[in-house]
C-alpha cells in the first residue's frame, strides 16, 4: 500500500510541470467472462491501451505517469518505445526527457477488483450473471487505466470499450456501439478520478428531463437508472426519475448555470464501498438503495438525500473541483447541505432539517471530537491522508458551518456567491480563497475571518444556558455560556436562536412561546430580548438548528427534560433535544442508563421515524459501550421488554412497528424473547399487520444464530430461500456470528489471512464476529489484533484494511488492559503509516470516552443502591 502513495508536494510539483490535452482510454472487458484468472492464482485481468496528450512547461525535464497493474505490454512516449521492466514500477512509470508537446502510450493488463476499488468484477449468485463498474475516488482510476491521477490535472476523456456479447456498456459521455465496440463522446475537462464505467446485463429503464429557461433555450437531459437483472422487481425507478426531476428543478432555479454533462445516468451496483459517486453522467449507488423489503419512510429519505447530494456535485466538484485534497470540504460539505436543503425544498421529505439535526450532526459531533479531528479546511499530506478525510467533519461538520453561514450572510447572498463561483471557475480547479472572496463579495461580510473560525480551527464548542429570574417569577438575565475543549480552546461567532418552552396548562404540551435570534461571542453572551419574559421550563440554545454545537441544559430544563421530554410538540426541537442528551451521555455526564430509561419511557411517542431509528441506535450503543458491565444484562432486558410492548402496541402495518420490531430482535437475548422470533419465522405467532418478509427474517435469524439458536442447517436453508446476493451476505454474517470458538477462528482467518473474500463478504464477517453478547468468546483476539495489523495494512489495499484495522478493533474488551495494549502498539509503532495509527488512535479514544461512561453509569448505580 505505501508504494501506491502519492504526497501532495509531488502533485504540486507535476501540476507546475504538466498540463493534459486530452485521454483516449480502449478497455478490453471480455475476459470478464469465462474461465478465471492465470495459473498460480494470478489475478483476472483486462487490456487497457491509454494515449495520453500533454504539455510539459520544462522541456527535457521528467516526472511520472500512475498505473497500478499486474504487468504492463507496452509503454512509448512521442513514439519511441520504453521497456516497461525499466520504467514501471508497478506503481508509476517514468517519464523522462520530455518535448513540449507529448504523445504517452501505454498498453497494459489491468486486474479486475474485488474490493470496490478499481474496476470490481462481481457475479450474482442468483443467476451466474457478471456485473462490472468502475469506482475510483481518490485515487483509484490508476487501477484501471493509466493516468496523472491527481484532481487539478483535468483534461477531455473519450472512452471506447469491447465486451461480452450481449453485454451494455455505459460512460461519462453517450455511447454508441459499432462492430462490437462501444465509443463514447468525449467529455468536458473533468478529473481521472470522476470517470466511469458500467458493463454488463444490467436491467435499464428510461425517462428524460426538459427545463425552456427564459430566455426561450431549452435544456433536454436524457435520464437512465439501471440495476442488476435480480433486482428489477424491487427497482421503484419512478421514484428515483421523480426525485431526480425535482433536483433538477432546484439547481437550475437557483444555480443558474445549466446542467453540463449532457446525459444522467444512475447505476445502482452491488458491493459498493460508499454512498454513492458523484461521476457527471453515470452516477454510482450502493445498491442498498433498492429496498428488497418493507423499509421506512427514512430509508427513502436517505435514498433522496443521496440522489440530490450527488447530484449538486455536479456543481460544486465536477464543473468546479478543488486543486488537491485539502479543499476536499469545497465539494463534500456543498453537496452535504445542498442535498438536505433542495430536499427540504423541493420534495415530500419537508422534514430534512430534522435528520440533518439529528443523523447528520450526531456523525460530525463524533468524529469532532477524536484526537484526529482537523480543521473542515484539512492539512492533506498524501493520498492515505485524503482517503481517510472522507469523514464527518469534511461532510456534515462541513455542512453544518455552511448552514451556519446562510444565517449569517443571508441565503440569497450565498446563493449568489455560489452562482459566480461556478461562472468564474468552469472545468477549473479552486482552493478556500476562491469561494471566499465571491462570497465576500455578495454579502458584504468579512469572510476571511468567518472563514478562520469555523474552517481553519477544529473542535466543538458547547453552548450552555444561565437563568436569573426576578422576585415576580419573570426572566431577570438570560445569558448563554460558550465554552471549549482544552485540546481546541477556538471560541466562536455563532449564529444561534434561543427558544422558550413551557406548557399552557397542566398535562399540555410542551410549546415555545418565546424566541430571539442573537450573535454569541466569546465566553458569555447576555440574550437582552429575553428579559421579562415569563419563566421557563425549557430553554433550548440553537433552536431551529441554526449553528453548530453541542447544546446543554441549565438544571431545570434538564429536570423538565426527564420527565416530559415526550411532551415537546415541535419534532426539530424534540430531535435537538434527543441529541443534546445522547451527547450528554457521551461525555460521561448523563447516565447510560438514564438515557435508556428516557428511550423506553418517550420512544413511543417519537413521530419522525428517522429519530426513532436513531434512537434505537443510541440506545443499542449506550448498552454496549457506556453501561456499567454489571449492569448490561438487567439494561438488555428492560430494552427487550420495552421493544416488545412498543411493537404490540404499535400501529398494525405501519412503519413505527416495522422499526420496533427490528429493534426488538436487536436486542433479544433471553429464551423467552429468543423463541417469539422463531414463532414469527415459522408462523406459529403473528403480530398483527407484521409482514415477515425475506429482509425481516434474515433480521429475526441474526440474533437466533448469535445466541447459537439458529445453526449451520438453518442457515443454509433460509440461503436456499433466498439464494441472492444479500441472501449470501446475510447468512455469512450469521454464520460468523454464531457463538462457537472454531466458527470466530474461521471468521478471523477468512478476513485476516486470506484475501479471497470480496469488500461486501469482508463487511459482513467481521460485522457476524463482534457481536456484543460475546466479548469472552472472542477476548482471545484482543493481542493478535496487535500483532497483525501493520501486516495486513501493508499488504492488503487501503479500503479493506480500514475496514480490518476498524472493525477488528477490540473495543468489546473494555477494560484499562485493553487500553494499555493499545497505547503500547502506539508506542512501539510510531514509524507505522500515519493514516494506520489514525485508525487505531480514534478507537483507543472511542474504547477510553466508553471507560468513562461506564464508570459515570457505575457511580449512578451505586448511588440508586445506597439510596434504595
Amino acid at each position: 500500500m505505501p508504494g501506491e502513495n502519492l504526497s501532495r508536494d509531488e502533485a504540486q510539483e507535476r501540476a507546475a510541470l504538466l498540463s493534459v490535452d486530452g485521454y483516449e482510454v480502449s478497455l478490453d472487458l471480455r475476459s470478464a467472462v469465462g474461465d478465471s484468472g492465470g495459473p498460480g492464482g494470478e489475478p483476472r485481468t483486462f487490456r487497457s491501451v491509454t494515449t495520453i496528450r500533454f504539455r510539459c512547461a520544462d522541456p527535457g525535464a521528467g516526472s511520472f505517469a500512475d498505473l497500478i497493474a499486474p504487468s504492463v505490454t507496452a509503454v512509448s512516449l512521442n513514439g519511441k518505445d520504453l521497456d516497461p521492466s525499466e520504467v514501471f514500477d508497478g506503481t508509476r512509470i517514468a517519464l523522462d526527457d520530455l518535448a513540449a508537446e507529448n504523445e504517452l502510450v501505454v498498453d497494459a493488463q489491468c486486474a479486475y477488483s474485488r474490493t470496490g476499488e478499481g474496476l470490481h468484477r462481481f457475479v450474482d449468485p442468483e443467476d451466474g450473471e457478471i456485473y462490472l463498474y468502475t469506482q475510483y475516488e481518490p485515487a483509484d482510476s490508476r487501477r484501471v487505466f493509466a493516468n496523472f491521477e491527481q484532481p487539478d490535472l483535468k483534461a477531455p476523456f473519450r472512452f471506447e470499450v469491447r465486451a461480452p456479447q450481449g453485454w451494455v456498456v455505459w460512460s461519462n459521455g453517450v455511447g454508441e456501439q459499432t462492430d462490437g465496440v462501444w465509443r463514447f463522446a468525449e467529455t468536458k475537462p473533468i478529473s481521472t478520478y470522476i470517470t466511469a464505467v458500467v458493463a454488463g446485463p444490467y436491467h435499464y429503464v428510461t425517462d428524460s428531463y426538459e427545463r425552456v429557461f427564459e430566455d426561450g433555450t431549452r435544456l433536454e437531459i436524457p435520464l437512465g437508472a439501471m440495476c442488476r437483472k435480480g433486482l428489477a422487481p424491487y427497482f421503484d425507478s419512478d421514484d428515483v426519475f421523480l426525485i431526480t426531476k425535482q433536483g433538477l428543478d432546484f439547481f437550475h432555479d437557483h444555480f443558474d448555470y445549466p446542467y453540463p454533462f449532457g446525459k444522467y445516468d444512475q447505476a445502482f451496483v452491488p458491493e459498493y464501498n460508499l454512498g454513492a459517486m458523484e461521476n457527471p453522467g453515470l452516477v454510482t449507488f450502493r445498491e442498498e438503495f433498492i429496498f428488497r423489503g418493507k423499509v421506512t419512510r427514512a430509508s427513502y429519505e436517505r435514498r433522496a438525500n443521496v440522489v440530490l447530494h450527488e447530484m449538486a456535485h455536479m456543481w460544486f466538484g465536477d464543473l468546479v473541483t478543488m486543486v488537491w485534497w485539502d479543499d476536499l470540504w469545497l465539494k463534500e460539505s456543498f453537496a452535504d447541505f445542498m442535498g438536505s436543503f433542495s430536499m427540504v425544498e423541493a420534495t415530500r421529505f419537508t422534514n430534512g432539517w430534522v435528520t440533518f439535526a439529528n443523523n447528520r450532526k450526531s456523525w460530525a459531533y463524533r468524529a469532532d471530537q477524536l484526537p484526529s479531528t482537523h480543521p473542515v479546511t484539512a492539512d492533506i499530506r498524501d493520498l492515505e491522508d485524503a482517503k481517510l478525510n472522507f469523514d464527518g467533519i469534511t461532510y456534515a461538520k462541513g455542512a453544518s458551518v455552511l448552514k451556519q453561514l446562510v444565517a449569517y450572510v443571508g441565503r440569497e447572498a450565498f446563493l449568489e456567491g455560489a452562482r459566480r463561483y461556478f461562472k468564474r471557475n468552469a472545468y477549473g480547479n479552486t482552493k478556500l480563497g476562491d469561494l471566499l472572496s465571491v462570497l465576500e463579495d455578495t454579502s458584504g461580510r468579512d469572510m476571511v475571518s468567518w472563514s478562520r473560525a469555523w474552517l481553519q480551527t477544529a473542535g466543538v464548542n458547547s453552548l450552555t444556558p444561565q437563568v436569573l429570574l426576578d422576585p415576580e417569577g419573570r426572566i431577570d438575565e438570560l445569558a448563554v455560556v460558550q465554552e471549549a475543549a482544552e485540546s481546541h480552546p477556538e471560541l466562536r461567532p455563532h449564529r444561534v436562536a434561543i427558544g422558550l418552552y413551557r406548557r399552557n396548562g397542566e398535562g399540555g404540551p410542551l410549546e415555545r412561546y418565546a424566541r430571539a435570534e442573537v450573535d454569541v461571542d466569546g465566553p458569555r453572551t447576555v440574550v437582552g430580548e429575553l428579559a421579562g419574559a415569563g419563566a421557563p421550563e425549557l430553554v433550548l440554545v440553537n433552536d431551529d438548528d441554526l449553528t453548530y454545537c453541542k447544546i446543554r441544559f441549565d438544571a431545570g430544563s434538564l429536570d423538565t427534560l426527564r420527565a416530559g421530554l415526550g411532551d415537546l410538540s415541535d419534532p426539530l426541537a424534540r430531535a435537538l433535544c434527543w441529541s443534546a442528551l445522547w451527547n450528554l451521555t457521551r461525555d460521561a455526564l448523563l447516565p447510560a442508563r438514564d438515557f435508556v430509561d428516557l428511550v423506553l419511557r418517550f420512544a413511543g411517542r417519537e413521530s419522525d421515524i428517522g429519530v426513532l431509528q436513531m434512537l434505537h441506535a443510541w440506545a443499542g450503543s449506550a448498552l454496549t459501550h457506556y453501561a456499567a458491565p454489571e449492569w448490561r444484562e438487567a439494561g438488555g432486558r428492560l430494552l427487550a421488554e420495552g421493544a416488545s410492548r412498543e411493537l404490540r402496541a404499535a400501529e398494525a402495518g405501519s412503519q413505527h412497528q416495522l422499526t420496533w420490531a427490528r429493534f426488538y430482535a436487536s436486542v433479544a437475548s433471553g429464551e423467552g424473547d429468543l423463541a417469539v422470533l422463531q414463532e414469527l419465522l415459522a408462523g406459529t405467532a403473528t403480530v398483527d399487520g407484521l409482514d415477515i418478509d425475506q429482509e425481516l427474517r434474515w433480521a429475526f435469524l441474526e440474533p437466533l444464530a448469535t445466541h447459537g439458536v439458529a445453526d449451520e442447517r438453518v442457515l443454509a436453508a433460509e440461503l436456499a430461500r433466498d439464494d441472492t446476493a444479500s441472501g449470501k451476505r446475510h447468512q455469512v454474517r450469521c454464520l460468523a456470528a454464531r457463538p462457537s470458538a472454531a466458527v470466530k477462528a474461521q471468521a478471523w482467518a477468512s478476513v485476516v489471512e486470506s484475501d479471497t473474500l470480496s469488500n461486501a463478504l469482508v463487511e459482513a464477517t467481521i460485522t457476524g464476529f463482534t457481536r456484543p453478547s460475546q466479548r469472552e468468546l472472542v477476548a482471545p483476539y484482543a493481542a493478535r489484533y496487535f500483532e497483525v495489523i501493520e501486516r495486513v495494512w501493508a499488504e492488503r489495499s487501503i479500503q479493506i484494511g480500514m475496514d480490518v484495522v476498524r472493525g477488528l478493533f477490540p473495543s468489546l474488551q473494555d477494560s484499562q488492559g485493553t487500553l494499555d495494549a493499545t497505547d503500547a502498539w502506539l508506542a512501539a509503532h510510531e514509524e507505522a503509516a500515519p493514516a494506520l495509527r489514525r485508525l487505531v488512535v480514534e478507537a483507543r479514544d472511542d474504547l477510553a470516552r466508553g471507560l468513562r461512561g461506564q464508570a459515570c453509569d457505575a457511580a449512578a448505580g451505586s448511588e440508586a443502591t445506597t439510596v434504595g
